[in-house]
């Protein structure tokens, strides 16, 4: 009986909307796991192998956007990370207050004190030649000044056609002027659940129902033109508009601090691998919904690793060192 019902409502809603036919089909627990399965291959795939052969910046070099005096913890994090997860040179690019600081962190890194300065436009777009994909927001804050030059600098990235993963207070700015990245199809969005609703509600003008994310999801991403969302929490909810996939591998009960950094750091690193992929490494699947579900997956494994040696002490950087180790696990073994 539940069967029946089940189908005549597909049916109906399909006769009042065809494109919910696609919707439906990835909400259906069979369909979304023959899905995910055949993903993890497609991640290896995108994967450059390691050679000799290859100069520095080759596997990628990736800028990451943010940082000022009360926020230095965010960018280290997404750069070390898209470091660890196989990038060739991670640029931050934050406040001059901010710089000193995250220098300190790591001599990993190179740190351009650039972010609140008059040109700091242009002092950005020198490097962007030079880059593979830019992270936009990791300890930006939300100061007038600085979001008015993040802004341009996603304009100035467009124009470059390079990849840009969006996450904390870039989705802020995204939230209060959408068309900054609508319709890019190299953008990358990844809200937590406050953040995916400020973003909902500021596109569709009503407030988020959040008893079906999916379908949620999928709406504002086709508002925003199909441009991929990493929709963060429980389970991680990945769409571009058309189709979705869900990334459930286990991580833990433990929510530091500082883990969707990792995300949009391993996302940066990833993204540049997956838009670098012919079509037929890819096979027919979107190189944002590849890279998305490979950064997610491995920031859960990150977190599932690391709450296994420190329980509830467990924090961000506990779970970056485990990136080499979890990399390892899930893609290379």
């Amino acid at each position: 009986m539940i069967q029946i019902t089940r189908l005549c409502t597909l049916v109906a809603e399909v006769t009042r909307s065809p494109s919910l036919v696609i919707e439906r089909s990835f909400s259906l627990g069979s369909a979304m796991q023959r899905n995910t399965e055949n993903l993890l291959p497609l991640v290896r795939n995108v994967i450059p192998p390691l050679t000799p052969k290859k100069h520095k910046g080759q596997d990628g070099r990736v800028g990451i956007v943010g940082g000022c005096r009360e926020y230095t913890g965010a960018p280290y994090f997404a750069a070390i990370s898209a470091l660890k997860v196989g990038a060739d040179l991670s640029h931050v690019f934050c406040t001059k207050d901010a710089a000193t600081v995250i220098k300190s962190y790591s001599p990993e890194l190179i740190v351009h004190p650039v972010l609140d300065s008059s040109n700091a436009v242009e002092e950005v777009e020198k490097w962007l030649p030079r880059l593979h994909s830019v992270v936009v927001g990791p300890g930006l804050g939300r100061d007038d000044k600085l979001l008015k030059n993040a802004k341009e600098i996603i304009e100035k990235s467009k124009a470059r056609d390079i990849p840009i993963i969006i996450d904390a207070d870039g989705l802020w700015l995204v939230a209060q002027q959408p068309s900054v990245i609508q319709g890019y199809q190299k953008g990358i969005l990844t809200p937590n659940f406050m953040e995916f609703s400020r973003l909902y509600e500021a596109v569709h003008h009503e407030p988020l129902d959040s008893r079906d994310n999916q379908r949620s999801a999928m709406q504002l991403s086709a508002a925003l033109g199909n441009l991929t969302i990493v929709l963060k929490g429980e389970e991680d909810i990945i769409t571009d508009g058309n189709r979705v996939v869900v990334c459930k591998q286990e991580g833990s009960g433990r929510r530091c601090g500082g883990q969707g950094d990792l995300l949009s750091g391993a996302l940066g690193a990833l993204a540049h691998w997956a838009f670098s992929s012919s079509a037929e490494t890819l096979k027919s699947t979107s190189p944002p919904l590849v890279a998305a579900f490979g950064a997610c997956t491995l920031t859960r494994q990150c977190n599932r690793q690391a709450f296994h040696k420190h329980g509830r002490a467990t924090t961000t950087s506990d779970m970056i060192q485990e990136i080499s180790s979890a990399f390892k696990t899930l893609f290379e073994s």
